[in-house]
């Protein structure tokens, strides 16, 4: 059974330089064919400072902490091969741009059971400010840890 004493823990934050060439790389991964995510002309035409990164970029900051697998997992003690990603959501409210510096925060926010205890469901908030300090995306994941 996983400690609910760690519900409401926050992890130290991060900073992450938003590179051209990252975003590019992204976009291009997940299949995105936009000119806005790879060309700072059609970018800055469109009213973006520069390339704007796609959706879902903010799993690539989370990807920045300086643990093996995720934070929650050496912190908890988890398993990772007793794990399964349930849920990802993500809520955009600024463009994060090529240039940008993006400070990343995560929380434990929830740890719930089902099944008598079998099934742990671990919630993760996390909160992406840029470089200005104003919030630009927020993101919310499950994982169900197996017992």
């Amino acid at each position: 059974m996983l400690d609910k004493q760690y519900i409401g823990h926050v992890f130290k934050p991060i900073k992450v330089p938003v590179e051209l060439g990252r975003l590019k790389f992204f976009a291009k991964s997940i299949g995105e064919n936009n000119p806005i995510y790879f060309d700072v002309d059609a970018a800055q035409k469109a009213g973006y400072r520069s390339v704007i990164a796609p959706p879902t970029f903010t799993m690539v900051i989370d990807s920045e902490y300086e643990s093996e697998s995720m934070p929650e997992f050496d912190l908890m003690g988890i398993d990772i091969g007793r794990i399964l990603h349930a849920n990802q959501s993500f809520e955009y409210f600024l463009p994060i741009c090529a240039g940008d510096e993006i400070f990343a925060t995560r929380r434990i926010k929830n740890i719930t059971e089902k099944k008598a205890g079998t099934l742990e469901f671990v919630e993760i908030d996390s909160e992406y400010h840029n470089q200005e300090g104003e919030l630009v995306a927020t993101s919310l994941m499950t994982f169900v840890y197996r017992n």
